[in-house]
This record gives structure tokens, C-alpha cells and sequence, in this order.
């Protein structure tokens, strides 16, 4: 049986649309994948729901598919992508209608099923910071379980072109196509986990053919402007050859594929998705020639009996001020002007859950200890930030900064202020009988 080639075409919702053109065109592939959906992103799309019922989708989705849609149609090239965020449904209509202004027949479907908020708020549920669930009250914005690869197997069986989906296991984009075309059972552990350790791989697109990777002198990674992203070249085993379009820019090596193997893996032994309980701990990599690298060796064991939750809430809000100095004595300008905000803060009176002073560029992200040691910039940009449980305190904070331009040090410019709702998230462990999935099929 040969080998199924997938393409990874977005890591993340604003990723750039011109490489998965590159591989939809040049890539000859069999699956194009978009992976769309952060922690965050899909309550930041439940509130737009709430706005308007008719989005509550990716704001690129429509980009995307205008952009790959009939390329992917004359190649036979199968979509799949969680770009329905909290409305599948009517991102699947969306597909459907470009599809047709394109004159192409399209079969498009929606997986839903992963919007539990109702669940959880009816029942007594626990996050993992230990708090009840629903006594966030009206402050819960979205609570999504993360469904397995079974529902889009079923759709690509019933003979899907294009699948958009919500919460779904980011692995398991991938690794639903792999059950399809070879025939895997639900329960053969061994070749789920070797799929999903392809899912991981490639579900963060350029970051396995370089991006992220490169660090001038020590990691030099050439035509990073033009990013090539990944393909899997899978076998009926689930071991894969990672590579990419030939003469698109970065680079995958062993190192890069290790780099994206251990990123974001709390245990290698016990890595818990919907579909498996995956184990990378024996994986071998192999370069095997240019851009071509072999992994297998994954495993697994039996998929536990819950499903994670991400929650989406209210949680506080976000004040922010900047103002930047140059020019001899900045650092000392600098300092001075979080001297004077701190102080003038502490005369009104208003409290923050939590406050910020940094000088961005010399202590903002190592902290001071750290940074002590450093040469004295010729510029500074002055940051401080603070959350509060009101926007009217948190509006405070850049206006005050903003203050400095003529009641501060001399020669501030360039100020910015900003005051914002903050979206926050939990998890909690739902029983997966309780998140029941869906296929619907956007009508032409």
C-alpha cells in the first residue's frame, strides 16, 4: 500500500495562507490540513457567536478556501481543518457557498458535538484549579470538549471532501485520515500512537520545517521568508518521512524534528489525547537524505474514559501603557518614568489583582536579577501593565502613562495605551459519553 502524503497547512488561526498553496499545488499530497485552534480562540469565537450567530468561525476561513479550494478540488485533495472554531455549521455553509461560486461540486461537512457548555453548567464539575465549574456564572463564555479522530473517519467515509470541525484533538486531524485510508481499528493502540505522533509533528506546520527553530550563529535556517511547510509521507505502519515542497525555504533535519517532538509534552510516556494514550519515549529519528527525516517507534495504550475540557471565561481586564526614551541617559529616563507612574498610582488609591513595570529590552522578560549585569541600552521603551476586575481602572493605567509626555522625564514620545477584556481558560475532565458527536452536510 503507498504511502499517504498530508500536508500541514496552518499551525495557527492568523498563520500565513501562502505556503499551504505551495503544498496544495506542488505538494502532491492526498490531505491538506488547517490547524486553527488555540485554548483561547475558540471562546474569543464563542463571544462573536453571541454577537452574531452567523460567525463564531475562523476570520480567515474564507481566505484560506478561496485561496485552496479549487486547487485541492482538481488535485483530489482532501480538506480537513478545525476552522469551524464555535460554529462548524456555518463555516461548512460558508465552504459549501464558495465552493459553489466556484462552480464546484463539493461534498462538506461539520462535526459538532464538542460545545458541552450546557453540561457543565447543569452539573458538578471541577476545573483543574479546583473550583466548581459553574460558579463562574455569567462570566462562562464557552466550555468545549476535545473530541478523537472517530466522527471525521465516519465523514471521510460517508465520502467528505472538505471537514470542519470544532474542538478537536489537534493530533487527531491528522490521525483521522490515517485510520481511514489503512484501515486501522479503534482499539490498535500500537498504529494510533504512531499516527498521533505524526499529528504532533506536523500539527504546528512551519515549526517542523524551521520556524521557531533558528537562532542566527547557532541555527541558521536559509529562506526563512518563504517558509516551506510540512508534508507526512505516512506508511500503513505510521511511520512517517517528514519533508517538504522541494526549493521552498527552511530546512527539516533531525534537530527541528526533535525540537517539534518535545514541544509542548508534559509526559513522553503517557501523552493523553482522545484517541490514545500515546508513548514517544522509544521514538527514533532518522535523516534519511535533504529534508527528509524518518520517525517511528511510537506506541500506545488503551485511551482513557474522560475528555478534557477547555473553558472559556470572563476573567478580568487588562490596562496597558508604553512610552519609549533615547539617547544618552535613557535607561535612567526610563527608570525614572515607572518611579513617577508607580507613585502616582499609589496616590489615587486604586488597587490591581497585579502589577507590571518593565523596561522592554532590559528586564521585561528575565526580570531584573538577571538583566542587572547588561550594558546600558541606547533606547528603552517603558511598559507598565496591570489587570483589575473593572475597565475603568484598567483604563487608568495608560492614561497615566501617557501623562509622562509632559508631567515626566524629558524627551518620552511615541506613547500607546490600551485597556482590554481578558479571556482566560480552565480545563476539566468530562465522561466521553457525554460529548456526543455529529456529521452534518452542508446543503448545496
Amino acid at each position: 500500500m503507498r504511502p499517504i502524503r498530508i500536508g500541514a497547512g496552518a499551525g495557527y488561526s492568523g498563520d500565513r495562507i501562502e505556503p499551504a498553496v505551495e503544498l496544495a499545488e506542488k505538494g502532491e499530497l492526498d490531505y491538506l490540513v488547517f490547524e486553527c485552534l488555540a485554548e483561547r480562540t475558540i471562546a474569543i469565537a464563542q463571544q462573536t457567536r453571541m454577537h452574531n450567530p452567523a460567525l463564531g468561525y475562523d476570520p480567515l476561513l474564507e481566505q484560506r478556501m478561496q485561496a485552496v479550494l479549487r486547487i485541492c478540488s482538481e488535485k483530489k485533495i482532501k480538506i480537513i481543518t478545525n476552522m469551524g472554531a464555535a460554529n462548524p455549521l456555518a463555516a461548512a455553509a460558508k465552504v459549501r457557498q464558495i465552493a459553489a461560486a466556484m462552480q464546484l461540486d463539493l461534498k462538506v461537512a461539520a462535526i459538532s458535538g464538542d460545545d458541552v457548555l450546557a453540561t457543565l453548567k447543569a452539573g458538578a464539575f471541577i476545573s483543574d484549579q479546583d473550583n466548581p465549574v459553574n460558579a463562574l456564572g455569567e462570566r462562562l463564555l464557552s466550555a468545549n470538549a476535545y473530541l478523537g479522530a472517530a466522527p471525521l473517519v465516519e465523514a471521510l467515509a460517508q465520502g467528505a471532501d472538505v471537514i470542519i470541525t470544532g474542538r478537536v484533538a489537534d493530533p487527531s486531524l491528522f490521525l483521522a485520515p490515517l485510520i481511514h485510508e489503512f484501515g486501522w481499528a479503534m482499539d490498535d493502540w500500537q498504529r494510533l500512537g504512531q499516527g498521533t505522533l505524526v499529528g504532533h509533528l506536523l500539527e504546528c506546520a512551519g515549526q517542523i520545517s524551521g520556524g521557531y527553530f533558528a537562532d542566527p550563529g547557532y541555527k541558521d535556517v536559509a529562506g526563512l521568508a518563504r517558509l516551506g511547510f510540512p508534508i507526512g509521507e505516512v506508511a500503513a505502519d505510521g511511520s512517517v518521512i517528514i519533508t517538504k515542497v522541494a526549493g521552498s525555504g527552511g530546512q527539516v533535519t533531525a534537530a527541528t524534528c526533535k525540537e517539534q517532538l518535545l514541544y509542548e509534552i508534559h509526559d513522553p510516556r503517557a501523552y493523553l489525547t482522545p484517541d490514545v494514550v500515546a508513548d514517544f519515549s522509544a521514538v527514533r529519528v532518522t535523516e534519511i537524505g535533504l529534508d527528509r527525516v524518518l520517525l517511528q517507534g511510537a506506541t500506545g495504550r488503551p485511551r482513557t474514559d474522560t475528555l478534557k475540557v477547555s473553558i472559556g471565561y470572563i476573567d478580568n481586564y487588562i490596562g496597558e501603557g508604553q512610552i519609549s526614551y533615547a539617547g544618552p541617559g535613557a535607561l535612567e529616563r526610563g527608570r525614572l518614568a515607572l518611579e513617577i507612574v508607580a507613585q502616582r498610582l499609589q496616590l489615587s488609591g486604586i488597587g490591581f489583582d497585579e502589577i507590571r513595570y518593565d523596561l522592554l529590552g532590559v528586564d521585561a522578560i528575565h526580570g531584573a536579577a538577571l538583566s542587572a549585569q547588561a550594558a546600558p541600552p541606547y533606547e528603552v521603551r517603558v511598559r507598565v501593565s496591570a489587570r483589575s476586575n473593572n475597565l475603568r481602572d484598567a483604563t487608568r493605567i495608560g492614561n497615566e502613562v501617557e501623562t509622562l509626555y509632559t508631567c515626566g522625564p524629558a524627551g518620552g514620545g511615541g506613547a500607546t495605551r490600551s485597556a482590554r477584556e481578558v479571556v482566560a481558560v480552565q480545563s476539566a475532565l468530562l465522561p466521553r459519553q457525554l460529548a456526543q458527536s455529529a456529521i452534518h452536510f452542508a446543503e448545496a
